[in-house]
C-alpha cells in the first residue's frame, strides 16, 4: 500500500500545484502541468500515429459556462485568456477525493473561488470581488516527469434560494 499512498500524495501535490499556479498567474507552470503529446507514451515515431489523436492532443477542459475545449493549444489559450482578465483569484478546495488506478488518477473537489477583475475606470486597485462555488474533476496521467493533467471539468453549483425551502409543503 505504500506505493498507492505515495501515488495519492503525488497526485495531491500535482493538483495543488495546478491551483497555486493559477492563483499566481504563472502561465508557464500551468502549461508545464498539462500533458503534452510527447509525454503520452502513445503514437509512433515523432508522436505521429497515422492521423489518430494522441492523448496530448486529446486533452480537454470545461470551464463553467464554456463549451468543451480540446487540444493543448485551445486549452492553454483559455488559461491565458482567464489570467489576462482576472486580476485576483484564490481557490479554497474542499471535499477533495483522489483515486489512482494504474497510470491514471481522478481528483474530485469543490472549488470555492474568490476572484476580482481589473479595477473600474478611475477606480481603486481591484474590481469587485466575486465568490463562486464550482465542482471540479481533474484527471491526471503518470508520465516520466510526474503526474500531468489530462482533463479538467468544472461546473457551477446552483445556489439554493429561500423560495425552495417552502417547496417541501404539499399543495
Amino acid at each position: 500500500m505504500t506505493g498507492a499512498q505515495t501515488d495519492v500524495q503525488q497526485v495531491e501535490r500535482a493538483n495543488t500545484a495546478f491551483y497555486e499556479a493559477l492563483e499566481r498567474g504563472d502561465f508557464d507552470e500551468v502549461s508545464d502541468l498539462w500533458l503534452d503529446s510527447a509525454e503520452d507514451g502513445e503514437g509512433g515515431e515523432d508522436g505521429e500515429d497515422g492521423g489518430e489523436a494522441t492523448t496530448g492532443e486529446a486533452i480537454s477542459c470545461v470551464h463553467p459556462g464554456w463549451p468543451v475545449l480540446t487540444g493543448r493549444g485551445e486549452v492553454l489559450r483559455s488559461y491565458a485568456l482567464i489570467m489576462a482578465n482576472t486580476e485576483y483569484i484564490q481557490f479554497f478546495l474542499t471535499d477533495l477525493k483522489v483515486g489512482v488506478a494504474g497510470d491514471t488518477a481522478l481528483v474530485t473537489c469543490t472549488e470555492n473561488i474568490l476572484s476580482g477583475g481589473p479595477p473600474p475606470e478611475g477606480g481603486g486597485e481591484l474590481g469587485p470581488l466575486v465568490g463562486q462555488l464550482v465542482v471540479a474533476t481533474n484527471v491526471f496521467r503518470r508520465t516520466p516527469d510526474g503526474w500531468k493533467l489530462w482533463s479538467h471539468h468544472a461546473s457551477p453549483v446552483l445556489a439554493e434560494t429561500d423560495d425552495e425551502e417552502g417547496d417541501e409543503t404539499p399543495s
